[in-house]
């Protein structure tokens, strides 16, 4: 168990970046940033409050736990593990990752899995504005509504969405959803520990019109 407000943000990260065991508490984070961030290990991580911008950011094999809110930027970058946020999530959950599976309980902000590329994101009620903008692969599961602007600019990432979806984005376009869409989002839904019925979800996805250079997209 390891306090901080006791404890250094810096002593904290020195010690998950070299563990010595394989299960650690975190106490009274209190809206920190970095927190958990660039991890390596297989180890668990479980924080007990609030904290700040980019929470478990980059990390590799850890399962981070938040039992609270989380900042800017949570999970982004990650290469693998498990990321999941008791609470909500602010702008730009999930941005960058490349693997591993991100979960908000909660709802999450504008820029949900912006510039995805691999990981799944998985959130239990909203998400905000431009959410998978410019993702280039992977999948996001809303079982809430998504805000305006949904899969802006998206390449090749899946997005599922259970609630409305305020207006898409440029080039993306709701697709038809097969038998095995369905059962990716059942899986989605089972990792994440969530009880929806995956028939009630839709898939948005990339028209591909912008993908080569044409005359009329030039300004």
């Amino acid at each position: 168990m390891i306090d901080l407000a006791r404890t250094p943000l810096r002593a904290l990260n020195r010690e998950l970046h070299a563990p010595a065991g394989d299960a650690y508490e975190v106490l009274n984070p209190r809206g920190a940033h970095a927190v958990a961030a660039g991890l390596c290990h297989a180890v668990a991580v479980e924080i007990r409050g609030h904290v700040g911008y980019y929470c478990a950011g980059m990390n590799q094999l850890a399962r981070v736990t938040v039992h609270g809110n989380a900042g800017v930027g949570v999970a982004e970058n990650m290469m693998s593990g498990l990321v999941r946020v008791r609470g909500d999530a602010s702008q730009s959950a999930g941005a960058t990752a490349h693997g591993g599976l991100l979960v908000v309980e909660g709802s999450a902000s504008m820029r949900c899995g912006t510039s995805l590329k691999g990981a799944d994101v998985v959130v239990g009620g909203d998400i905000g504005a431009m959410s998978a903008f410019m993702a280039q692969a992977g999948r996001i599961v809303a079982c809430g509504d998504a805000a305006e602007a949904l899969g802006d600019s998206i390449y090749e990432a899946r997005v599922y969405v259970r609630g409305k979806v305020a207006s898409l984005g440029a080039d993306c376009v709701e697709k038809e959803v097969r038998d095995e869409h369905r059962a990716e989002v059942a899986a989605l839904l089972a990792a994440a520990g969530f009880e929806h019925d995956p028939r009630d979800f839709r898939r948005y996805g990339s028209a591909r019109r912008l993908y080569h250079f044409t005359r009329g997209n030039t300004y």
